[in-house]
């Protein structure tokens, strides 16, 4: 099946583009997608959707829209995509705590 992925900042630099039509295999989740990704484009790319290797920690600070809504109030990165479906890639809006106390922004400070 085919789903569209909007990429911005870091990841649409990896990827040398805004978007992109991905091919995957039927039934697969955001976490797939997710990995098809990261596996894509590499080390960088792997770092900032895993923070330290946990897909988890960098989902709390990136948003993932699945046809413009949040995946975390659909199945978060169990959602099962669909044809047609398009990913939006949304980086931390003014920073993002990916660890008690550790911002993804320097110079700022989690609260």
């Amino acid at each position: 099946m085919r789903v569209k992925v909007r990429y911005f900042t870091t990841l649409r630099e990896l990827a040398g583009r805004a978007e992109e039509e991905l091919v995957i295999k039927e039934g697969s989740t955001l976490a797939d997608l997710i990995e098809e990704v990261a596996s894509k484009y590499g080390k960088e790319a792997r770092e900032y959707l895993y923070h330290r290797g946990k897909l988890e920690r960098a989902y709390q600070a990136v948003y993932f829209l699945i046809n413009g809504k949040n995946s975390k109030v659909l199945s978060g990165l169990k959602t099962r995509l669909r044809d047609g479906d398009v990913v939006a890639i949304i980086p931390p809006i003014g920073g993002g705590e990916l660890e008690h106390g550790a911002s993804s922004s320097p110079g700022k400070t989690a609260l």
